[in-house]
């Protein structure tokens, strides 16, 4: 549905801080389901660890957070020009949970739901899956602002 060309276009996220290659699928106010490809030549795996490659915990939620931008952006009604004055804070994380380690070569599949959406807060059901399992769940809260 958005390439990564198009994702770039609502994200302010570049390189290699933007962790959605691809959305799936969105209705607007309600879904989206976005994915990123995890690679061993992504820098956080120089550190993190060596010789034990695990994809952190705090990546997982930014890119849920990133794939939830997309959907309350998307879903603000606002114009594609009036977007390009807008971001997205994030303002809390809750109930985060970790079930799995996420390696390279795993394909990152993020499923968000709107939970409450107002005019410029929006709260989200955040989980992201490998293969249909379950890794990780988030309640992420953000709030769309002026540049």
């Amino acid at each position: 549905m958005l390439d990564v060309v198009e994702i770039q276009k609502i994200l302010p996220h570049r390189y290699p801080f933007l962790l959605v290659d691809k959305v799936t699928s969105m209705e607007l106010e309600k879904n989206i389901v976005a994915y990123k490809n995890v690679s061993i030549s992504e820098p956080v795996f120089q550190g993190h660890f060596p010789g034990h490659p695990i994809y952190p915990g705090v990546m997982i939620l930014e890119g849920m957070a990133q794939a939830g931008g997309i959907l309350a952006l998307k879903s603000s009604g606002l114009t594609d020009e009036e977007l390009k004055s807008k971001v997205i804070y994030f303002m809390s994380i809750d109930k985060a949970k970790f079930r799995s380690p996420v390696k390279p070569g795993d394909k990152l599949e993020y499923r968000i739901e709107i939970i409450k959406l107002r005019k410029n807060l929006i709260v989200l059901d955040g989980k992201a899956f490998v293969d249909d399992k379950l890794v990780s769940e988030a309640e992420l809260k953000a709030m769309v602002v002026d540049k």
